[in-house]
C-alpha cells in the first residue's frame, strides 16, 4: 500500500509537468487535525509567483476531485529557495561540490547535526567532507538537507557587491 506521500505525489507530478515545472519536493505535515501540504516546485529558469499560483489552482482542483487528503488542509506552492531542501539521490547529485546542512534522523557518532561539502554520491550515500573528514551519510537516515546559499555569488550577479571587497 502507498503512502500518502506516494500517492499524493502521483497525483501533483503529471499536473507540474504539465504546467512546465518539476516537483522539487513535497511535504506532508500532520499535527492533530491540522494537515499541511507543502509544494515545492522547480522550472528551467526558476519559477514565479504566477507559476505558484497556477500549480496551486491546478492541484487545489485535482485534491477536489480525488479528495486525496481527510479534512481540511492547507496547500502551500513556492519555489525550493536558495537554501533548498534535497530529498532525492539526483538531487544531492546536482549539488556536489556544494556546502549543505544536514540533520539526521538518529545521532550519528553522537551527532544529528552536519555541515560539509558533498564530495560524491553514490549508491544511496552522500559523502561530506566535514572539517577535512569524509562522512558517509545513507540517504535515508536524513531527515533534513539544505543547500547553504552563496549569497555573495548572487550579489555579484546581479551587480550587487563590489568586486573591490
Amino acid at each position: 500500500m502507498a503512502s500518502k506521500q506516494e500517492l499524493l505525489e502521483q497525483l501533483i507530478v503529471p499536473v507540474t509537468t504539465a504546467l512546465g515545472c518539476e516537483l522539487w519536493g513535497l511535504e506532508y505535515l500532520t499535527q492533530g487535525r491540522y494537515t499541511t501540504v507543502r509544494i515545492f516546485i522547480d522550472g528551467p529558469n526558476g519559477v514565479s509567483l504566477e507559476d505558484c499560483e497556477r500549480v496551486s489552482r491546478q492541484i487545489s482542483s485535482v485534491f477536489d476531485v480525488e479528495d486525496p487528503i481527510d479534512g481540511e488542509y492547507t496547500l502551500e506552492v513556492s519555489s525550493p529557495g536558495m537554501d533548498r531542501p534535497l530529498y532525492k539521490e539526483a538531487q544531492y547529485l546536482r549539488y556536489v561540490g556544494e556546502t549543505i546542512s544536514v540533520r539526521l534522523r538518529i545521532a550519528r557518532e553522537g551527532r544529528r547535526r552536519f555541515k560539509g561539502v558533498i564530495s560524491k554520491v553514490e549508491n544511496g550515500d552522500v559523502f561530506l567532507l566535514v572539517d577535512n573528514n569524509e562522512v558517509q551519510l545513507p540517504i535515508d537516515t536524513i531527515d533534513k538537507a539544505n543547500v547553504e546559499p552563496r549569497y555573495d555569488e548572487v550579489m555579484r550577479q546581479h551587480n550587487l557587491l563590489d568586486d573591490k571587497e
